[in-house]
């Protein structure tokens, strides 16, 4: 993570309630997380094979009301924002004028009003960012950090959980769309996500209601054999996915590309928004000249975040994030590479050993 989000660690509204469930907590997205429910190994199995409940209690909530709300952040963030109808969702970056990466913003639509969802970790530069944009346009923006909380489903069972609880067909949805529904009585707005291509449910409610929401969750997905799961799971499963994380493998050091997201988080139709400039420039160019890949490596010891990798004696990369795959057997991991070394089976050296960019994590190529 970048200076700026080396804060003091938030903690999850739920951490006395991990804690009396035996879990080991560790900093998470700069926030006081489960790491552990006890078995990590296990926990991945749940996710990956079953279905895991999660907290994701790392996130901040801002409400944009007002007739100009969605001219103004299609002006701002990378997607377009103009499109949507209530009901739909979108993920974006924040760029700077330099193109680098300042935030990753979902953006919800209701009847009246646009609902972002970010980083915890950079509120305290992200509100004043976003409202100093506010000038001659008729917005409001409303921090609503405090007032909800996040608890997901995923894994291979998680629809069918989540239509048991809540009568609704995720199948029937689009991806990062969303519905008002109940779960025992309690309110709350479930989004699917499709993490690793497998349809899952968000569930988002106040505050207050959270704690009850999770005993309800986890009764049903102990009930179907599945598990809580902490991030040591969570990272390795996502890593076998290939799945960046913000704040990990890509943040305000790099620029869309580098990053790998120019296809999920950019239109480049929409017309003009803070930092088009560069993003347009490389997309002209064709090539930047290091990228984002998925490595493996040689031995089941995940190197350091910022461990160097090597070639032909000269310093061509780092590593972003890495963790023990159990799929694999071996360690995996994301890390940032020069273009001429980036193609599948391109070797790299580390102080440890040896490292090979792989095109899916799950392949032994």
């Amino acid at each position: 993570m970048s200076d700026a989000t080396r804060k003091m660690a938030a903690e999850t509204p739920l951490l006395a309630l991990h804690k009396r469930a035996g879990a080991t907590v560790a900093t998470w997205f700069g926030c006081a997380l489960p790491d552990t429910f006890g078995d990590w190994q296990a926990e991945y199995r749940a996710a990956r094979e079953n279905v895991a409940l999660i907290d994701k209690n790392y996130r901040m909530y801002l409400r944009f009301t007002g007739p100009d709300r969605v001219r103004y952040l299609n002006a701002i963030l990378t997607n377009n924002i103009k499109d949507l109808t209530a009901g739909d969702g979108v993920v974006s970056l924040f760029l700077n004028p330099q193109g680098r990466i300042q935030a990753e913003i979902e953006t919800y639509a209701t009847t009246d009003s646009l609902f972002c969802v970010s980083y915890a970790m950079v509120r305290e530069m992200l509100v004043p960012a976003l409202d100093k944009f506010i000038i001659m346009d008729d917005v409001t923006l409303t921090d609503e950090t405090d007032t909800f909380g996040t608890v997901a489903l995923e894994g291979p069972n998680a629809a069918e959980i989540a239509k048991k609880l809540t009568s609704i067909n995720l199948s029937d949805l689009k991806d990062l769309s969303f519905q008002e529904t109940a779960v025992a009585g309690i309110s709350c707005a479930m989004t699917k996500r499709s993490p690793g291509g497998v349809a899952g449910a968000e569930f988002l409610s106040t505050r207050e209601d959270l704690p009850r929401l999770w005993k309800v969750l986890r009764e049903a997905v102990e009930s179907a054999g599945g598990a809580p799961t902490g991030y040591k799971a969570l990272n390795a499963l996502r890593l076998e996915q290939g799945i960046p994380w913000f704040g990990y493998d890509f943040g305000d050091k790099q620029i869309p590309h580098e990053a790998g997201l120019q296809d999920s988080h950019i239109s480049y139709t929409k017309g003009c928004y803070t930092g088009q400039e560069i993003v347009e420039r490389v997309r002209s160019r064709g090539h930047v000249n290091r990228v984002r890949v998925l490595a493996k490596f040689d031995s089941a010891e995940a190197p350091p975040a910022g461990t160097a990798l090597m070639a032909d004696g000269k310093e061509a990369g780092h590593v972003t994030r890495a963790s023990f795959s159990p799929a694999l057997q071996t360690a995996i991991g994301m890390a940032y590479v020069r273009r001429e070394k980036s193609g599948p089976a391109s070797e790299l050296s580390f102080s440890s050993g040896t490292v090979t960019v792989i095109t899916s994590p799950l392949s032994d190529s």
